[in-house]
């Protein structure tokens, strides 16, 4: 067989986080009773004209920037037409150009497996509307909900010819987009929502090849499985046809989550199909320096930024690092904590561990939970300062996620604050050997594993407190005399 190259364009669609739609005062919600969040703006009633929504336009601009986008210093909007039920105007207000759009030709980084980056091109970020969603209701026909149509969504698309040649780079590409736009608040990210969309564009050519094979849009992705599964598929259905000696069709297929396969929809548009034109009732958008530099400023560290920093002046693993930075409380928490004076290490071994399994078990995010940075970094402190074992912080932090209270007045009202003074032990490891005739003959006619037994003796004594490493000095000299 013929070796392939397959190229993966993807478009991403993020319904952007604002209170009201893009050119109406109709709320942005999820769900609810359908045809309720309307009026004759997002309908498209005869006479309503639209107004843009300011905070819409900040969001997408602040995406550009972060996507490394040049911005385009004049932009319009302009009319898509076409017709479909779910479209009540007969068109959508959108972007079209190649330097028309908010933000075009940047890039994204992405991490490999082999530890190296990648970098995507990003050919347009551009604002437009949302349409309405189809409800198909079985034998009694289909319905349409208007209470999407007209929210504020921005698009992403990647440079052509595209840079992905993979269904894993697919994958990863989505998960950094989807990372940067959490970090920057413009959008939540649930795919199982429809907040974010994908459809990415495949095709496939042989190894040496210049030309780009026909493409094909694959819909209904709604997890990064989903894309990285769907992406597979195509590239190999593609490949499939071409050994056949078969032609790929240019359309638009559907992905069935079940069976893990693709079906035909309809045959891909091409954009003279839609007719772009300036929409007459918009006036241009324009902008000053002053205002784009003030929004690049306002950007947060993003994520890659971020992992990168914790490798390298934290001195964390990657795997560590990746799991702080995958959710941006998380990463502000753990922030928070170092700021605090919380060893790095110490602080994400607590929290990759203790404190996300806590969370699991209790069904919350970080944000619902009683413990705080300054709780975990007081936590840290006392096991560092040799106040409490490690154990026993264990059963501290058990105590401060229940009750929200702080570890160090756990242990001061439980009386649990280890035993340091060797004196003290060392009087303990004494009355052991006398308590305990057999296991010291034992010990000393060779069996020396017994010292772990007189150390937990010793343990139990104190109730648990006495400084585990004192503990065997003080045994294994109460042994020797």
């Amino acid at each position: 067989m013929a070796e392939y190259v397959a190229s993966i364009g993807m478009e991403v669609h993020a319904e952007l986080l604002t209170r009201s739609k893009m050119f109406c005062r109709c709320p942005v919600a999820f769900g609810g009773e359908p045809n309720t969040r309307v009026c004759p703006v997002c309908l498209g009633l005869p006479g309503a004209l639209p107004v843009p929504n300011r905070e819409a336009v900040r969001m997408v601009l602040r995406t550009a920037l972060a996507l490394n986008c040049r911005i385009a210093m004049r932009s319009v909007f302009h009319r898509k037409n076409y017709f479909y039920p779910d479209l009540p105007k007969g068109y959508q207000i959108s972007q079209y150009g190649e330097t028309n759009p908010l933000g075009y030709h940047g890039h994204l980084e992405i991490p490999l497996a082999d530890g190296r980056t990648k970098r995507v091109g990003i050919r347009r970020v551009h604002l437009e509307e949302d349409t309405g969603k189809l409800i198909h209701m079985g034998p009694d026909g289909s319905g349409v909900d208007y209470n999407r149509a007209g929210v504020p969504l921005m698009e992403i698309v990647t440079a052509f010819p595209p840079d992905l040649e993979t269904a894993d780079e697919a994958r990863e590409y989505l998960v950094q987009l989807r990372l940067i736009l959490l970090y920057l608040g413009v959008c939540d990210g649930k795919m199982e929502e429809g907040s974010l969309r994908c459809e990415p564009n495949v095709s496939v050519r042989p190894a040496g090849s210049d030309r780009l094979g026909t493409k094909t849009e694959l819909k209904n992705l709604n997890s990064f499985r989903s894309v990285q599964l769907g992406v597979g598929h195509e590239i190999r259905r593609h490949v499939a046809i071409l050994e056949a000696g078969g032609e790929v069709v240019q359309e638009t297929r559907g992905w069935n989550e079940q069976s893990e396969t693709s079906f035909s929809m309809r045959r891909k548009e091409e954009e003279n199909d839609y007719r772009y034109f300036p929409d007459p009732d918009l006036a241009p958008m324009a902008f000053t320096e002053e205002e784009i530099e003030e929004l690049r400023a306002s950007l947060p560290e993003l994520p890659l930024a971020k992992r990168r920093r914790y490798r390298e002046d934290l001195g964390l693993s990657d795997y560590d690092a990746g799991l702080l930075v995958a959710d941006p409380a998380w990463a502000a928490f753990f922030d928070e904590a170092v700021a605090l004076g919380g060893d790095p290490k110490t602080v994400c071994n607590w929290m990759n561990s203790d404190f996300a399994k806590a969370l699991n078990q209790a069904d919350r995010s970080v944000r619902d939970s009683a413990v705080t940075p300054a709780h975990l970094v007081d936590l840290c402190s006392l096991v560092a300062q040799g106040r409490i074992s490690g154990k026993q912080a264990k059963g501290v932090f058990a105590e401060a996620f229940r009750t929200g209270s702080m570890p160090s007045r756990i242990v001061e009202a439980q009386g649990l604050s280890q035993i340091t003074d060797e004196a003290a032990i060392m009087d303990l490891a004494r009355r052991v050997i006398r308590e305990n005739p057999k296991p010291v003959e034992q010990y000393r006619a060779g069996q020396t594993n017994v010292v772990g037994f007189l150390i937990g003796q010793l343990m139990k004594a104190s109730q648990g407190r006495a400084n585990p490493q004192t503990a065997r000095k003080c045994i294994e000299e109460a042994l020797a005399e």
